[in-house]
């Protein structure tokens, strides 16, 4: 990923004028074609918003912090919602939804930053064990998620072998915003997971391994602002939102990848 060359660019930038995404035009693929997405930890939509234009369609959406939700809202109406992704599997199957070929998500980082207080999985906010619940009970042929450089030393190991005990093939690498035509370096770990077997008997017993429990009930969806006015929540909110936003254009141009494997597969079976 770290050598990706001629990456497709956004028309209008990271952002609408609102420091939101706003452009959701889909490559021309045909319906029957397009990959159904699940977004975790969905933020203002930075993966959906680019896994679309890469052909994608996101189904169904999982954010707990209000401002985004206003945002993912207003540019995903017809979208389904939820705010809690520890109950997610069991939101998705309250009703008749339609399968998900890809689950995606950028789970909390703060446990693994180099700015907070490193606890990897210890920390209250390790909340890749949801995600991985998910990836279980829905069974989705791929999966693809995103975290900073610190996962590497705090808890990629229990990522992978999660992945990996769960019947899929986990490769990891990294790309730098940069790398997008972004005046920033922004360098971030992805991890892309596939199976060729997506539907497994419930009674495998597979399960994600075990860490510290989450000790909150709700999770804080964004970091504290420091350097930022307080007194002003409107732009501490949108400021805090685009920070921890995946930049579009990395998820578009690993959502053409994973789209051209898929289709690929698909043809040959």
């Amino acid at each position: 990923m770290h050598r990706a060359r001629d990456p497709p660019r956004d028309r209008q930038g990271l952002a609408g004028r609102a420091g939101t995404p706003t452009d959701r035009t889909h490559q021309r693929v045909p319906p029957w074609r397009r990959m159904n997405v699940l977004e975790l930890f969905a933020g203002i939509g930075g993966f959906g918003l680019g896994l679309e234009r890469a052909g994608m369609t996101v189904v169904g959406q999982v954010e707990i912090n209000p401002f985004c939700q206003q945002v993912l809202a207003q540019h995903w109406p017809e979208v389904p919602r939820h705010d809690d992704v520890r109950t997610t599997a069991t939101w998705w199957h309250s009703q008749p939804r339609p399968h998900v070929d890809l689950v995606a998500g950028g789970f909390p980082c703060q446990p693994s930053s180099e700015a907070g207080p490193r606890l990897g999985t210890s920390d209250p906010r390790w909340l890749w064990p949801a995600m991985a619940d998910v990836v279980a009970d829905l069974r989705p042929r791929w999966v693809l998620w995103e975290n900073v450089p610190g996962l590497l030393t705090r808890g990629l190991d229990i990522v992978h072998t999660d992945l990996v005990r769960l019947g899929y093939r986990h490769r990891v690498g990294w790309a730098s915003a940069c790398a997008v035509g972004a005046p920033h370096a922004r360098k971030r770990l992805f991890g892309v997971a596939h199976t060729d077997t997506p539907r497994r008997d419930t009674g495998s017993g597979l399960r994600p391994t075990r860490t510290t429990p989450v000790r909150t009930r709700r999770w804080p969806a964004e970091p504290d602002v420091g350097r930022v006015a307080h007194g002003l929540p409107g732009r501490v909110d949108r400021v805090a939102a685009l920070g921890n936003a995946v930049v579009p254009h990395l998820a578009e141009h690993l959502g053409r990848l994973i789209s051209a494997v898929h289709d690929e597969r698909r043809s040959a079976a």
